[in-house]
């Protein structure tokens, strides 16, 4: 074997094995950016020079007709059931009770301008309703509590998906507006339906606080996943490290990256109703509130590790595949060096002069096997007793 064997084997490698990863590295971090840009940056309504309040469908609204549920309850009856929404005078009128309204759907804008005129909700409210996309927050207004929060679920192809929840909340009503239907409100419904609790007992306040519960609540579930994402990948990090690994741990930084962009102004929007001075929200509902800021602040804390665990995946990735490589290039350092005095031997007894004595033994062939065979056996125990295998 020629001595240019090593150099050789290590240009085949460094050419292939690292260009292969580069090229699927690059591939597989381009295709997420590519992928998840969306997420990040959602279209707004072309609303550019129209008066500020201009109902206009923005270009992320789904394509759904609105539906309207109604749910009225006190502390002895509850009931359930779907309108049209061609006219709510039935629910301006006075009476006992707590009124929900639930729109899935932003299609409609007749039905959100008879809502706006109905219940004297501000234009400007209304435009963010339909500007889906809106950070977090909570605004007061004359005669309602305006709330925007996003509600965080998984799709069938197990990606992280955001739909904005809007809440308008007046005395004793509280109207909700979603982008789709289907939602995380169940547990909310069902208290409702049983009759125990607080919950019919209590004011439209209370239930908006029950719905952004709910929400909070929801993001510890989308949280634990991410983490046993975390976890399996961090794990065979260590083992078997492969190009795909990378794609998976920047696919994981994007959707930590989409929780914290959602729940950072969360805490703001909670502390805000907390220490809202609104006669909407009663004093006793802040309590519950706090409660809800603490399980944000929770969740904004498990982010951060999480984040600091998938930034550190990276440093894993690079150490285990540099430890592989070094293992492959120690395997071929070792069998070129072997076949190194071989190809001498091998070349010694090759050069066919006239006069080589060892040429004219009887058993010289087999004698010069047994040589590179002791040769060979000897350094296999040199390297072994240096514990280089």
């Amino acid at each position: 074997m020629p001595k240019s064997f090593v150099p050789f084997v290590s240009f085949v490698v460094e050419k292939f094995l690292f260009g292969g990863i580069l090229w699927a590295t690059r591939k597989g971090i381009a295709e997420m950016a590519v992928h998840s840009a969306g997420k990040f940056v959602r279209r707004r309504a072309h609303s550019g020079g129209l008066a500020p309040g201009t109902l206009q469908l923005a270009a992320d609204v789904k394509e759904e007709p609105a539906r309207v549920t109604v749910t009225r309850y006190d502390e002895s009856t509850h009931e359930v059931f779907e309108v049209d929404g061609g006219s709510f005078d039935w629910a301006t009128a006075k009476g006992d009770g707590i009124t929900w309204i639930n729109i899935d759907g932003l299609k409609d804008l007749k039905l959100l301008r008879t809502l706006g005129d109905a219940f004297n909700i501000h234009p400007l409210a209304l435009e963010d309703i339909l500007n889906v996309g809106q950070r977090p927050k909570f605004e007061t207004y004359d005669n309602f509590a305006f709330v925007v929060l996003n509600m965080l679920t998984f799709d069938p192809g197990d990606e992280v998906k955001s739909e904005q929840i809007s809440m308008v909340l007046l005395d004793s009503l509280l109207i909700t507006f979603q982008e789709t239907r289907g939602d995380v409100f169940d547990p909310v419904r069902e208290r409702i339906r049983g009759g125990k609790g607080r919950l019919r007992k209590r004011g439209a306040d209370y239930l908006a606080y029950g719905l952004i519960d709910a929400i909070v609540d929801h993001y510890f579930f989308i949280l634990e996943k991410i983490g046993e994402k975390v976890e399996d990948i961090e794990a065979d990090l260590v083992t078997t490290p492969e190009a795909g690994h990378l794609r998976n741990i920047q696919h994981l930084k994007r959707e930590l990256i989409f929780l914290r962009k959602h729940i950072w102004p969360l805490r703001e929007m909670l502390n805000g109703m907390e220490r809202g001075e609104t006669p909407l929200i009663d004093a006793s509902t802040g309590v519950f509130l706090r409660d809800v800021y603490d399980h944000c602040v929770q969740i904004i804390d498990s982010v951060e590790s999480l984040r600091d665990i998938v930034s550190g995946m990276l440093d894993i990735y690079l150490s285990s595949l540099s430890n592989r490589m070094n293992e492959v290039m120690k395997v071929l350092t070792m069998i070129a060096t072997i076949f190194i005095p071989l190809s001498f031997v091998a070349g010694l007894y090759g050069m066919n002069f006239e006069y080589m004595p060892e040429l004219k033994i009887h058993y010289g062939y087999f004698g010069c096997l047994a040589l590179m065979a002791g040769i060979a056996v000897t350094m296999l125990l040199f390297f072994r007793g240096k514990k280089w295998l």
